[in-house]
C-alpha cells in the first residue's frame, strides 16, 4: 500500500469518526492505488462499489484537506464519477 493510500485511509476514518459510511465508494488515485469507503469505514482495496471516483494525487489530497471543492473538481474534470451519484454526493458532503 502506498503512503498516499495509507494517509487517505487514516484521514477518511478520522472524518467518519468511527462510524461507517452509508453506501459504498471506491476511490482510485492515479499511480497510487485504490481505497474503499463503506459501512466498515475506509480501507485500502479494489473491491466493487456502487460508485467509483477517480482523481490524481494532488486533487484527492486537496479534497481531503478541504482545499478543493468536490463539485468544482467534478465540473472541471479533475474528479470523475462512475456509478451512483448519490453516494458520491454523500462522500462530497463528508469531505467538505
Amino acid at each position: 500500500m502506498s503512503d498516499v493510500i495509507a494517509a487517505a485511509v487514516e484521514a477518511l476514518n478520522a472524518k467518519l469518526g468511527g462510524e461507517g459510511f452509508d453506501g459504498s465508494v471506491k476511490v482510485e488515485i492515479e499511480d497510487e492505488g485504490a481505497l474503499i469507503i463503506d459501512g466498515s469505514g475506509a480501507r485500502a482495496g479494489d473491491d466493487e462499489a456502487a460508485c467509483t471516483l477517480s482523481a490524481d494525487t494532488e486533487t484527492f489530497q486537496g479534497l481531503l484537506e478541504g482545499e478543493v471543492n468536490p463539485t468544482a473538481a467534478f465540473m472541471t474534470g479533475k474528479l470523475s464519477v462512475d456509478g451512483d451519484m448519490g453516494a458520491a454526493m454523500k462522500l462530497g458532503a463528508l469531505l467538505s
